[in-house]
């Protein structure tokens, strides 16, 4: 009941670049939006008029689940910092950390692995990576993104698995693919 748009679209906006915990308030009492709210994602969903006592219940149910389930990745919404596995990355201060030992980068650097901090596990090609993080379009011949990820690999270092936290992906780009120990 949104004045361009509907509730349902917009969930399923959040969640094409998102994994951040949403929770419905509707208005809508059937149970078929319901059904649709929770099959196309939405972590909960609320009836209004609610209890605002429910409403805190179910948010801090909300966190409890996606803090314990997804101990690879958590993003605070009100600050922007992200905290994969052992790494976590605070965007106003521009701070990455590896456990309590502080990593320096530059600031390409930090634009690379903020956005594979992002979307853990997903290929991010080298043209989004040359918008993102050089704010142009990426050229074949420009190898300029390779060897700043290189730098980025060897500052974060392996899992204690002794895996790759950031690994390449042949002619296409590269994935943070380190997610827990």
């Amino acid at each position: 009941m949104l004045p361009d748009v509907n509730g349902f679209e917009v969930l399923r906006r959040i969640r094409a670049e998102s994994h951040i915990p949403v929770l419905m308030l509707t208005a809508r009492a059937e149970e078929v939006d319901r059904i649709v709210g929770l099959e196309i994602c939405a972590d909960d969903y609320l009836r209004k008029p609610f209890n605002p006592r429910e409403l805190v219940a179910r948010v801090q149910a909300i966190l409890r689940r996606t803090e314990s389930t997804t101990k690879t990745k958590a993003v605070n919404p009100f600050d922007g910092s992200m905290r994969v596995g052992d790494l976590s990355l605070d965007q106003r201060a521009r701070v990455v950390r590896r456990g309590s030992r502080l990593i320096e980068l530059t600031g390409v650097e930090f634009e690379l692995l903020r956005l594979l901090l992002s979307s853990p596990g997903r290929v991010v090609s080298r043209d989004e990576m040359f918008k993102t993080a050089r704010g142009r379009e990426y050229s074949a011949f420009d190898r300029s993104i390779d060897n700043h990820m290189s730098a980025l690999r060897r500052k974060l270092g392996k899992g204690t698995r002794g895996l790759d936290r950031i690994r390449r992906v042949r002619n296409v780009g590269y994935v943070y693919a380190y997610l827990n120990d």
